[in-house]
């Protein structure tokens, strides 16, 4: 073995340029790939140093998202007219008893607590009941209000941004599980890749032994393996034809299952109900949400109170009665994140998100399609391919070295 070491040493040192180079093109598209979406939070110290470039840019990259989502997936209109108020009134009609009881013992014992207290429990049993029979219309009055004026209750992209800059990790993880055989590819094409320009390269060496070459040749091993990888997976479009073989882009051909795969992240990591009720409650638009709500309790009270009028002038006399309502407005808002839980299945549900989003993105031509991956080369494809290309020259240095650092 030795022996043949020694007589095929040259020999063996110029086939080891093209496993070099390929082994080059795997860890630089490796690396670029890693640096792509870690670490999610800059380490160093600035401006040295390294984030993510997807957590670096979560807030463009979250808006750019959403724009997509609500030109090509879904109308948000749309979505709530899938929602009836009656039913929505009927899944919380548990919650309504027990509110109706809570204002009531609230106001008075705010107002009059001795006089209260000493109400005949049966006559404060048809006081609750006369509240609580009344709200179920209220509240499906108040939710065709809300679905007529959604465009004004809810923010889309207000919640989206915050989820997503918040979850740095959530980010990362919609456009790994999306394009997640596609990175795949760009691994195993860098070796690949790298190991027919290490052939041409060996062949340059033998021919012309500069310095120069091996470094220069690193430089383009990573430059071009990160390349020619980003081409291959979006394009071409549409298929072609070639020697009798179709090709067309690699991300393109996985559209049905990448639609799938999609749909149940967004239905069930961002667009839950209880986070678009939490938006509406409290985003931007949450002072009109409260005025809203605030209306139609408003509205409830006035007509419990025309019921139970008798009780109530009894117990605490007209001058108290707006406190009264201010207070029963009050509770209404505090009460209303628990009072509507009930309501989340039904709505998500009726919604139908997921599978919305599925059959919207598998309908969509190619040249949209793209767009769900895209981004993220997008955004900085090209300092991704000079970090290919910079490891790759670093790379081609070390192999200088190694390989014929005593000729040098």
């Amino acid at each position: 073995m030795l022996d043949f070491w020694n007589d095929n040493q040259s020999l063996l040192i110029y086939l080891a340029i093209p496993i070099t180079s390929a082994l080059v093109g795997w860890l630089t598209n490796v690396v670029a790939i890693k640096m792509t979406f870690y670490p999610l939070n800059f380490i160093g110290i600035k401006p040295i140093g390294w984030q993510g470039i997807i957590p670096s840019k979560a807030a463009k990259m979250s808006s750019i998202s959403v724009d997509l989502w609500t030109s090509k997936l879904i109308n948000v209109k749309e979505l709530f007219a899938k929602i009836n108020p009656d039913k929505v009134a009927k899944e919380m009609r548990p919650e309504f008893d027990r509110i109706a009881k809570e204002i009531m013992d609230e106001i008075m014992e705010e107002q009059a607590p001795e006089v209260w207290s000493r109400v005949p429990e049966s006559v404060k049993k048809i006081t609750y009941a006369r509240i609580s029979k009344d709200m179920p219309e209220i509240v499906t009055e108040m939710m065709t209000d809300i679905k007529e004026n959604i465009d004004e209750m809810f923010d889309i992209k207000d919640m989206v941004i915050k989820r997503l800059t918040k979850d740095k990790g959530l980010l990362n993880d919609m456009f790994i599980q999306v394009g997640n055989e596609e990175f795949k590819f760009i691994e195993r094409s860098g070796f690949t890749f790298g190991f027919l320009f290490g052939i041409v390269q060996m062949l340059v060496w033998y021919f012309y032994p500069k310095f120069w070459i091996l470094p220069l040749f690193g430089l383009l091993v990573g430059y071009a393996t990160n390349w020619l990888a980003l081409k291959l997976i979006f394009n071409p479009i549409e298929p072609i034809s070639f020697l009798g073989v179709n090709y067309q882009g690699l991300f393109i051909k996985r559209q049905n299952e990448v639609s799938k795969e999609y749909a149940y992240m967004l239905a069930h990591d961002i667009f839950t109900f209880d986070r678009i009720f939490a938006s509406i409650v409290t985003g931007p638009t949450k002072d009109k949400v409260t005025r809203l709500i605030a209306s139609h309790a408003n509205k409830a009270i006035d007509e419990a109170a025309g019921l139970s009028k008798p009780v109530i002038t009894l117990v605490a006399g007209k001058r108290s009665y707006e406190k009264m309502k201010d207070i029963a407005i009050n509770k209404t808002l505090k009460e209303l994140p628990k009072s509507v839980k009930p309501v989340f299945p039904y709505a998500e549900k009726a919604m139908d998100l997921e599978n919305i989003f599925r059959t919207r993105m598998q309908q969509l031509p190619p040249s949209e399609f793209v767009d769900f991956l895209r981004p993220v080369f997008q955004e900085d494809e090209l300092k991704l391919i000079i970090v290919g290309a910079i490891l790759g020259m670093g790379a081609g240095i070390g192999q200088l070295f190694i390989l014929f650092g005593s000729n040098f």
